[in-house]
């Protein structure tokens, strides 16, 4: 029986894997702080679904995803939960530079079946990736995200970044150093918020 994780169907087993994922995340989470506590109580929406939802937006057939400075696995572990059933062919990489958090996504791993490397060095001390897509959430402004971007994506590949409401003036800025193309999808999870999918990146 199909499960709905916002606007994408998974399977039982999958729902599942992502409960488990969930019930790690609340009991390591007082010792090493991955979410913030005031989000617990709405972690299905606040983190689950709004990670589930860039699913929808990469290329099914895209063979290497890179998700940087994944903190609890939002959202790199939660699509490589999904993506065990809806993209095997897909592997994933999460890159994190604290030893504790790259432990806990590694437990999750384990206990999920979850298909993940994970790196635990800081982004640009790490081997240039040649990503097919690559994903970062609340981690910094556009213009030190593309900069990451020139490390690490392959030349055709695109990224997938969360932004909030001042989404438009990070654009605007990175314009200043940054040519590149990109469309703004609504979030499913805040209406101020959009996911950007960013490609065609070059410094000038």
């Amino acid at each position: 029986m199909e499960q709905r994780i916002g606007n994408l169907n998974v399977s039982r087993e999958t729902f599942e894997r992502l409960s488990m994922y969930v019930e790690l995340l609340k009991k390591w989470n007082p010792k090493i702080n991955l979410v913030s506590r005031s989000t617990l109580d709405d972690i299905w929406t606040r983190h689950i679904v709004d990670s589930a939802q860039m699913f929808k937006l990469a290329d099914p057939k895209t063979l290497k995803w890179v998700d940087l400075g994944s903190g609890g696995g939002f959202p790199g572990l939660v699509l490589a939960i999904i993506s065990k059933e809806l993209a095997p062919q897909t592997q994933f990489t999460l890159v994190e530079s604290d030893q504790r958090k790259c432990a806990f996504l590694r437990t999750v791993a384990r206990e999920t079946g979850a298909k993940i490397t994970v790196i635990a060095q800081r982004i640009e001390g790490v081997d240039p990736q040649n990503a097919d897509i690559l994903s970062a959430r609340a981690l910094s402004d556009l213009p030190m995200l593309l900069q990451y971007a020139k490390l690490h994506l392959a030349k055709t590949g695109h990224c997938l970044f969360p932004k909030g409401q001042r989404w438009e003036k990070e654009v605007n800025m990175a314009r200043d150093s940054w040519h590149f193309k990109y469309e703004a999808f609504n979030s499913e999870t805040n209406a101020e918020a959009v996911i950007l999918k960013v490609n065609e990146i070059i410094h000038v």
